[in-house]
């Protein structure tokens, strides 16, 4: 087959785009591509570079490594359910930034304990406590009662 796996990474930008409600024109201008291009990408008949899937990604505000999977940049074996479980939280639109960034530490940090960590961040004790009061305090944020909340009784 002559292209690998590019067709996958189109199909999976239509739905992205159309997910995100963007015409082609839109995204095209967006991402700073041509919309002619962007077309081709989508149908198949062009593999991006990693810079034109960065911008992509940006425009669609979706994780770049999930498109560099499937475009097959990156090993599809390396930790794709992370990457995907990343990409996830990014799009959730219910969610601010505040909360998208503290829920991308609490999972970091349950992967690291687990011994499954990036090799980008090193462990530590610390890191894990800041995501769990990070999302402590986040719970405060939401109105969580602090008498029903195990995390805030006495102890």
């Amino acid at each position: 087959m002559a292209s690998l796996n590019v067709g996958n990474l189109g199909e999976y930008l239509r739905e992205q785009r159309r997910n995100a409600q963007l015409s082609l024109r839109q995204l095209a201008d967006a991402a700073g591509v041509s919309n002619p291009y962007l077309s081709q990408i989508e149908r198949g008949l062009r593999k991006p570079s990693a810079e034109v899937l960065q911008q992509v990604a940006k425009a669609l505000r979706i994780s770049a490594e999930t498109l560099y999977v499937r475009a097959g940049i990156l090993d599809a074996e390396r930790d794709l359910n992370e990457v995907e479980t990343r990409a996830v939280i990014l799009a959730d639109p219910t969610l601010d930034e505040r909360q998208k960034q503290v829920l991308l530490q609490i999972y970091e940090s349950f992967r690291k304990e687990n011994g499954f960590g990036s090799g980008e961040e090193s462990a530590s004790d610390t890191d894990t406590a800041g995501a769990k009061d990070a999302a402590a305090d986040g719970a405060a944020d939401s109105g969580a009662d602090s008498e029903t909340d195990p995390r805030r009784t006495a102890g």
